[in-house]
């Protein structure tokens, strides 16, 4: 088998693609700039040899094969030294799609938000049916412990990334996945580096839907607007609704979403009692269900498999539990997707103070694209901290000048933690935001409660 060298390799995705790649049998190497758990840990259990990017020894000899992931641009030393030594090269999305989604019958989540959560419930159910799927979600999939997973199942559930491919590839990920049940969650502008506008983006979900054969299926969400004059460019696809008036749809049982039931044309196929909980995730899990049914699972197991899913890391993910605090992590970052989430905590917990510590840390968020929604996103909290973003033209102390609740912004997050010490003394929730590592902000709050916090605050209810 071929020597695979990959560029990028910490990152979820191409992290990933080199356990896949060693799965099947191939010597698999690579470098990063930031070798980090928990990627650096999955990679080291599989026997990866990892080296940092600046090291151009890595590619003496030369590896039979570079995937590069799409991180790495023209003026990488790296890059330049693949280019000008003529080694084959590749990107991570069209390796994964040649080698080996060709081959197989692909899942593909798509969206602007909830493609890991939703990937992860898929692959779930159909593990729970006894289809043992392959997969590549980002994020660790439970209960595997991994984010990647190469089976003998005809069955790959992949998340489908609308970023691009590669410096030498500007399509989307998605159009390389031969997708064959193809799920549109949602749809909205963001990533503002690559996209101009909210058009760019639907013209590659034109794109994938040309991928997806005659007698292959796509469910997309009735209720989002942007995705309606994407699905009526694709007349040749199957495709079912999923939402209001949609073909699966469903009614809550109770406020915070933590049991739902599950309609199919109109008519109860049963319900859903889980561990999570916001509108948001009824509406993955009904793209989950209509996904394995369309492959086979009975709606019955899918329903009761849903019911013993447990949520990937970084999503509502409660982290600590201590001295009256409840600490939570998640990987919310667009405004859309941060309204969801307070709302859905806020009908956990009633009226318990609830806390946002944010961190605009994506390039949408950093280029001003969201300013204007992102105030209104916090509605149902009690007090915002939130970190200022350095290199931008724009203020979040203006933002939230109207908002009638406690906000305070700093440029450190040593800055946010001391505020957060002298200020929140009352029992409580504290949702921290953000889709990067937030400068360790996770682990410091937790100490914070643990210690300064001790015997001064009594425990929350909810």
């Amino acid at each position: 088998m071929a020597h695979i060298h990959i560029l990028g390799i910490c990152g979820t995705f191409m992290g990933g693609i080199a356990a896949l790649a060693k799965a099947m049998g191939h010597q698999v190497t690579g470098s990063d700039r930031n070798v980090y758990p928990p990627m650096s840990t999955q990679l080291e259990k599989l026997g990866i040899s990892l080296s940092q990017d600046d090291d151009l020894s890595q590619l003496e000899p030369a590896p039979d094969l570079v995937i590069i992931g799409n991180a790495l641009s023209r003026g990488h030393p790296l890059v330049e030294a693949v280019l000008r030594k003529r080694i084959p090269y590749t990107s991570g999305p069209q390796w994964l799609g040649e080698e080996l989604l060709r081959h197989k019958h692909v899942l593909a989540v798509a969206g602007t938000h909830g493609k890991t959560t939703t990937a992860s419930m898929l692959t779930w159910i159909l593990e729970y049916a006894g289809k043992a799927p392959g997969f590549l979600v980002g994020g660790v999939v439970q209960p595997f412990a991994q984010t990647a997973r190469l089976s003998d199942s005809e069955l790959f559930v992949i998340e489908a990334d609308e970023y691009d491919t590669a410096f030498f590839d500007k399509r989307s990920k998605f159009v390389h996945y031969f997708a064959d049940t193809l799920v549109l969650n949602n749809l909205e502008f963001d990533h503002a580096d690559i996209f101009p506008d909210l058009a760019a983006i639907q013209r590659q979900f034109e794109h994938v839907l040309r991928t997806v054969p005659g007698d292959g299926q796509v469910f997309y969400a009735s209720d989002e607007p942007a995705l309606t004059p994407v699905m009526a460019t694709a007349p040749w696809v199957q495709h079912s609704a999923v939402g209001p008036q949609g073909e699966w749809d469903a009614n809550l049982l109770h406020a915070d979403a933590s049991a739902f039931q599950v309609l199919r044309a109109g008519h109860s196929i049963g319900e859903v009692h889980w561990g999570l909980i916001g509108v948001h995730n009824v509406r993955n899990g009904l793209m989950a269900i209509a996904a394995a049914v369309n492959v086979g699972v009975a709606p019955e197991l899918a329903l009761k498999a849903l019911s013993e899913f447990e949520a990937p890391a970084r999503r509502l993910q409660l982290r600590a539990n201590t001295n009256g605090i409840r600490i939570y992590d998640d990987f919310a970052h667009h405004p859309t997707a941060i309204q969801t989430t307070v709302q859905a905590l806020r009908a956990r917990v009633g009226k318990d103070r609830l806390v946002a510590i944010f961190e605009p840390r994506s390039n949408t968020m950093k280029a001003g694209v969201h300013k204007d929604t992102l105030a209104a996103a916090f509605e149902g909290v009690d007090a915002v901290y939130a970190l200022q973003p350095e290199g931008v033209s724009w203020q979040l102390e203006a933002l939230f000048a109207k908002m009638p609740i406690t906000v305070v912004v700093r440029d450190s997050v040593a800055g946010l933690v001391a505020a957060i010490a002298t200020q929140e003394k009352e029992p409580g929730h504290w949702l921290i935001m953000s889709n990067g590592g937030f400068g360790g902000i996770h682990q410091q709050l937790i100490d914070l409660a643990q210690e300064a916090y001790k015997g001064e605050v009594n425990a929350p209810q909810a």
